[in-house]
């Protein structure tokens, strides 16, 4: 094939691209495509995306580490396939099946996302698998489902966002993680609208903004309560729909009330005229929208930060209104999909939920089993991977697919120790990640352009990802790995390698769930812009926008869900007397695994920083370029100063894309969500310290290059 018609690779916009094979030396060339939820725009990650295909940093060959402190070397799909398998069944026999973990990625495709599962319970027959969505959309999603009965990022097309009179965006920077996003903002504006941004940093997407809250860090359950309250006290509430399409607002509004904005202020920082600014603009439009992002739902209270939006924009008529809602910003690029079809901890394919008899029996069915040998409900990610390895009485191996936690999870040098514990860890990678480097087994995955698929953008929009050639050297598919791994540990044909079949399968898996593919064909895929879920039988046009006539309730009803501020688990004190956020930069994605290996990217942003006020500055003896120690109380990351006053004085931010010293993840709490197991990536205590000697800004690039040569060539050769 020498064109294919397919999407980024990277975030949840899932832009429209044409990839065709370049004249010589194997090079692909990428074209903006108009598709989906995209209007022919790419960031400049898209457009260099295509550069990893060739990239030397690729992994072309299995690779093993025979004995523990040997280094990786090269070696046959026979050899690799048959040192895990024969040391699954020896670590199974010796303990139980539950002794095998999975960890999963939001970028997998749909297929692959429901191999993984299924793989998990049927040929594993283990309990533990979850996935790095965990990190990402699970608190919005919790979320969703208490108010809505359904969890959808965004229950309308992205396209409405250009339409509405008001947006708020609490904890997105969409400039930064989705650039091609800012054209609805931009025609939104154009067309008299307002936005309104929370986010305790001045980004680039709250310069763009009418209205700027910015808040303390951890306080938007705060800011929406006390809003809710401006909202009741001045009149707003539209009295008529939440008589006529919700229930449990009289066990909001006693909550609400003790949310004076003078309080809210003392808590947020807000100023009470930018709250009532931003209520005024909300209720004052035909069309308004509030959507949050991992900003605002990144903490141990996420739910109940998600629930207080949500009750205020169901205060204000806006969900199942035409133009107007409630979302999500998904982050990962198919954060939607990669969560409905099983591989998450306590979920079967349709966003079944595994507890569920029905289900069991449904999927089981399909999967011809017996429901009874089907496990139950795995703990989550993070919990997961902290009870990895024999002193832990946890899981002594773990299968990794498309995810690394040893730079994304929190408290990541106690996650590194986990896995450095275990008896064997297999990673299947296309480039040698901090956590591939720490592997037994390394197995070279195909990227994007090298397979056919399906992916589920944030508008629960499903397409095609389309294979525009083979993949280099031994490397194989996903559904190829798990699919020779399954018929060596006897369970051969439970895992079809073949895409097309796979998701045709994942059709009937899921049909009758709530998250209904049933009518999703590639067939029909290639003959559209894509289809939204649910989609539940053949010629079924899909559903574009949800709740119109209902929610997804037993009785049809929106639910407001009694929610109550509470500080950060982790509050700064005399000790520790900074805050830190987190998050990400322009030029990266995730981890950086991927960007951090295109040379375009790299340059544009080579190392980890640490951005802080001048006045911060000021109080510690920093000057731009130093290098800084920041600890907090799981560790140090060391970084070069960014001073500039887009910050807080009272918080310092860092972007977690790195590894090694400048890791911002290590600093990161690990207190979850009681609800969805999210930990409090976005707030944590630290101090500051400028390390004497280290003042210039290239030392920490420096640094950083260093560690990623080893990372790159030392590792495999020894």
């Amino acid at each position: 094939m020498s064109r294919a018609a397919t999407h980024c690779p990277y975030c949840a916009l899932q832009c429209g691209m044409y990839l065709a094979n370049g004249a010589g030396s194997g090079t692909v060339q990428v074209t903006p495509r108009p598709a989906g939820s995209n209007r022919g725009g790419l960031c400049q990650k898209g457009w260099t995306s295509a550069e990893l295909l060739t990239s030397t940093h690729r992994l072309t060959t299995p690779l093993i580490r025979w004995r523990r402190g040997d280094p990786l070397e090269p070696a046959s799909w026979d050899e690799a396939l048959s040192f895990i398998a024969t040391n699954l069944r020896r670590l199974q026999g010796d303990h139980d099946t539950d002794t095998v973990a999975v960890l999963g990625g939001g970028g997998l495709t749909n297929e692959k996302a429901y191999a993984l599962g299924k793989f998990a319970r049927v040929v594993l027959r283990t309990k533990n698998i979850d996935y790095n969505g965990r990190f990402c959309m699970s608190s919005a999603a919790a979320a969703g489902n208490k108010a809505f009965g359904l969890d959808r990022g965004l229950p309308f097309p992205v396209s409405d966002i250009a339409e509405a009179g008001t947006v708020m965006l609490a904890g997105a920077n969409v400039a930064e993680t989705m650039p091609p996003f800012l054209q609805y903002l931009s025609a939104q504006k154009e067309n008299g609208g307002h936005l309104i941004v929370v986010d305790p940093r001045v980004t680039e997407t709250a310069r763009q903004a009418d209205l700027h809250l910015q808040i303390t860090p951890g306080t938007d359950l705060a800011l929406a309560l006390g809003m809710l309250h401006i909202a009741i006290m001045e009149g707003y509430v539209d009295r008529a729909y939440v008589a006529n399409r919700t229930s449990g607002f009289d066990a909001v509004r006693p909550i609400v009330m003790s949310y004076w904005p003078e309080r809210v202020e003392r808590v947020t920082g807000v100023p009470v005229s930018q709250q009532r600014e931003a209520v005024r603009l909300l209720a004052e439009v035909d069309r308004a929208l509030v959507l949050t992002a991992r900003g605002a739902e990144q903490h141990a209270k996420g739910v109940d930060t998600v629930s207080a939006f949500v009750n205020l924009a169901l205060a204000l008529g806006l969900p199942g209104t035409p133009g107007s809602g409630y979302g999500c910003l998904t982050g990962q690029g198919n954060g939607q999909g990669g969560r409905e079809h099983g591989q998450k901890a306590d979920q079967l394919p349709g966003y079944r939920m595994i507890d569920d008899p029905a289900a069991r029996a449904h999927v089981a069915a399909v999967w011809g089993v017996d429901p009874t040998t089907i496990p139950g409900k795995g703990p989550s990610a993070f919990e997961l991977m902290d009870s990895l390895g024999g002193d832990q009485d946890g899981p002594r191996a773990l299968l990794v697919f498309g995810t690394n936690p040893v730079v994304s999870a929190p408290a990541a040098a106690r996650v590194e120790q986990r896995f450095r514990e275990l008896d064997l860890l297999v990673v299947a990678d296309l480039v040698l990640s901090e956590t591939a480097a720490l592997a037994d087994v390394v197995l070279p995955t195909a990227q994007w352009a090298e397979e056919d698929g399906t992916m589920t953008n944030l508008e629960g929009r499903v397409i095609r990802r389309r294979r525009l050639r083979q993949p280099p050297g031994e490397v194989r598919t996903d559904l190829e790995i798990l699919a020779g791994l399954a018929d060596r540990l006897g369970c051969g044909g439970a895992i079809n390698p073949d895409p097309e079949r796979t998701f045709a399968e994942l059709g009937r898996a899921s049909a009758g769930g709530v998250a209904d593919y049933s009518g999703i064909t590639y067939a029909h895929l290639d003959t559209s812009d894509g289809v939204f879920w649910p989609c539940p039988g053949p010629g079924h046009p899909g559903t574009p926008r949800l709740f119109l006539d209902r929610f997804a309730t037993p009785d049809g009803r929106a639910r407001f869900v009694p929610v109550e501020h509470r500080a950060a688990v982790e509050d700064i004190d005399a000790d520790y007397p900074v805050y830190l956020t987190t998050g990400r930069v322009l030029a990266h994605y995730q981890s950086g695994a991927q960007t951090r290996r295109i040379d375009a990217l790299h340059t544009a942003a080579p190392a980890a920083f640490v951005e802080l006020h001048p006045d911060l500055a000021e109080r510690y003896g920093i000057a731009d370029g130093d290098d800084i120690r920041v600890t907090s109380r799981r560790g140090t990351a060391t970084a070069p100063a960014r001073v500039t006053e887009t910050i807080r004085a009272d918080t310092v931010f860092m972007p977690f894309h790195w590894g090694g010293a400048g890791r911002a993840n290590t600093l990161t709490n690990p207190a979850l969500d009681p609800t969805s197991r999210m930990p409090e990536f976005k707030v944590c205590a630290v101090r500051l310290e400028r390390v004497a000697g280290r003042t210039q800004r290239e030392a920490g690039a420096a640094a950083d290059a260093g560690a990623f040569e080893k990372l790159t060539t030392a590792e495999v050769h020894g």
